[in-house]
């Protein structure tokens, strides 16, 4: 082989390396914008869903979708039926349960003749339990004012829901019958029905209707700023 021709194979083999090497350095450079390109899609994309679920509606199915991808609660903007609904769902709402202990007294009598004859008396210790609270399925819509992040609720009445007599802690502490008359067998439930009353009425007296109102006003706020709202008042 000739000196030229040796000059001319190392020439093309220069020139074949360089085009190779253009052609790894133009891949590189393609391959580099596409993933620009695609960093770039995804950035703006991200931004311009973020920007849709802000400015949603409310209460529409953007907004849900809002609420879950930007971990928010959308319950701000619901109106006052759909809170009410929510609040509707505690139903009999179990505020404060009360026990009193108390003793009754059952008696029959002759208004003539002596008891010791015809007489018949029992003391009956009672411990009895009183449950109380708020009947939430009685809201109205128009108990519920909502304005923006903020809501107003008008709560029902505080209610007693039950009155029980505890059978394994009452018990006839003492009973005389006259020595003439058989014993009856309906005292002591007169007595038992008398007890309930008594219970009743001393509940009620400590104030256990205040109670069970201000024990579901808590449970409603804590409810209400659960669903998104700032400014709570239940009265």
């Amino acid at each position: 082989m000739t000196t030229g021709q040796q000059d001319e194979r190392d020439r093309q083999y220069e020139v074949a390396h360089q085009q190779r090497v253009a052609f790894r350095e133009n891949r590189k450079s393609h391959a580099g914008a596409i993933l620009l390109g695609l960093l770039l899609f995804f950035v703006f994309g991200a931004i311009a869903v973020v920007l849709l679920l802000r400015s949603a509606t409310p209460n529409g199915a953007i907004a849900r979708l809002a609420s879950t991808v930007l971990g928010r609660s959308s319950a701000f903007d619901t109106s006052a039926p759909v809170v009410v609904q929510q609040i509707q769902k505690l139903n009999r709402l179990e505020t404060v349960s009360y026990s009193v202990d108390t003793v009754v007294e059952g008696k029959r009598s002759n208004a003539v003749l002596p008891d010791l004859l015809f007489g018949d008396r029992l003391l009956l210790v009672v411990h009895g339990q009183v449950i109380a609270g708020v009947d939430l399925s009685a809201l109205k819509e128009g108990g519920v004012k909502v304005s923006g992040k903020s809501v107003t609720v008008d709560l029902p009445p505080s209610q007693l829901f039950t009155t029980r007599i505890d059978e394994g802690k009452s018990r006839v502490f003492a009973r005389s019958t006259g020595l003439l008359v058989p014993m009856d067998p309906n005292l002591e439930t007169d007595a038992r029905r008398t007890a309930e009353t008594q219970i009743q009425q001393t509940a009620m007296q400590d104030g256990i209707l205040d109670t069970a109102r201000s024990n579901a006003r808590m449970s409603v706020e804590s409810l209400l700023h659960g669903l998104g709202f700032e400014t709570v008042t239940v009265r």
